[in-house]
């Protein structure tokens, strides 16, 4: 019981920050069988997270796809999922973490 009770608090506790706390994000996610299996995760993996300011992906050998929000001290905030979204679906919730395209001479 103990135990239950302490990884609750430590979750809860790892999970509380304020969307201004975010400075950048990484996703990590291998490059190949993975993110193959996923063809609408791949897409926005390859084509539209190099589009966001302050995103970097990171090809880690077989490593699902992860969204890492960061602090200002590359600190990890949260680490979501993007296994179960479409590419639009992944699209939108970079853009609900505060996360807006570059401009398109910054590509």
């Amino acid at each position: 019981m103990k135990v239950l009770v302490l990884f609750c608090a430590v979750t809860a506790l790892a999970s509380a920050y304020e969307l201004s706390d975010i400075v950048s994000a990484r996703i990590e996610t291998c490059r190949g069988c993975s993110l193959n299996r996923l063809p609408k995760v791949k897409q926005f993996v390859m084509e539209d997270a190099p589009s966001y300011e302050r995103m970097e992906v990171k090809f880690i050998t077989g490593a699902l796809p992860e969204l890492v929000l960061l602090d200002a001290n590359d600190h990890e905030l949260e680490r979501l999922p993007l296994s179960q979204l479409d590419r639009e679906q992944c699209n939108k919730l970079i853009q609900e973490k505060g996360f807006t395209k570059k401009q398109k001479s910054e590509f």
